[in-house]
């Protein structure tokens, strides 16, 4: 058995700082760089896929609102043809600078609160997904499961990835906790492991609102920004390869 470990990455910007990617581009199989809507500038774009080759980690594009101040973490009222535009422009940016390092584009996995827009709104999860296509029909689409945006990406012909949350509490629909409930992070890396292991193994998690949540998951993520990614990521590994399990790009 074996699963991908996902990282989202590449978010600073310019002279700013921000996340743990020299910590966590050693402990993942694959990273999603952001390209410059909520964080990753050029330059940082160009560091992030250099990092990753060096560490010879697959790269994802990780699209978002072009919302740098809210780090694309609030809902945009875009239309889908926006969406589309800026998720093929995003895509693009990316992959020139993979293209110069002769490194392909392995995956796209939008960021934030285009992800969960997308989980709940067909339109936008639909504009998402013909964007990636138009890019590259081959191109694998990391989704939430059972959402409106897997069916979206399975229409249009598109590989799906999915993607499964240890450090984020669940609701009993399935969804990811909102931000704001108590209880919606996993900050204990050893509790991030055990919830890691049993999506994989068991196929479920508990619920912030109480019973289990099935979890169908091929790739886990860990959030850059989480200020112990670096711990939760080695905890999460090191949990699932003691169970066998290896940690590799899908």
């Amino acid at each position: 058995m074996r699963v991908d470990l996902n990282a989202d990455a590449g978010e600073s910007y310019g002279v700013y700082a921000y996340g743990h990617d020299r910590e966590l581009f050693p402990l993942v199989s694959s990273v999603n760089l952001a390209c410059g809507f909520h964080g990753g500038s050029p330059s940082r774009m160009r560091e992030g896929v250099a990092l990753a080759k060096t560490h010879g980690v697959a790269v994802g594009a990780h699209p978002g609102f072009p919302d740098l101040v809210g780090f694309g973490r609030r809902e945009m009222a875009l239309s889908p043809e926006e969406v589309y535009a800026d998720v093929l422009y995003q895509i693009g940016a990316l992959y020139a600078f993979l293209r110069a390092e002769g490194l392909p584009l392995h995956h796209v996995k939008p960021h934030g609160a285009l992800y969960l827009k997308a989980c709940r709104d067909r339109e936008t999860a639909r504009a998402i997904a013909e964007a990636v296509k138009a890019f590259d029909p081959g191109l694998p689409l990391v989704v939430l499961p059972g959402t409106v945006y897997e069916e979206e990406a399975r229409r249009v012909g598109l590989r799906v990835v999915l993607e499964g949350f240890p450090e984020r509490a669940y609701l009993q629909n399935g969804q990811l906790a909102p931000r704001s409930l108590p209880g919606s992070w996993i900050t204990d890396p050893k509790e991030a492991a055990r919830r890691a292991v049993r999506m994989v193994l068991e196929g479920k998690v508990e619920a912030l609102d109480g019973g289990e949540v099935a979890v169908r998951a091929e790739t886990l993520c860990i959030h850059g920004d989480n200020p112990n990614a670096p711990q939760v990521a080695k905890a999460v590994r090191e949990a699932l390869e003691a169970e066998g399990v290896a940690v590799q790009a899908f």
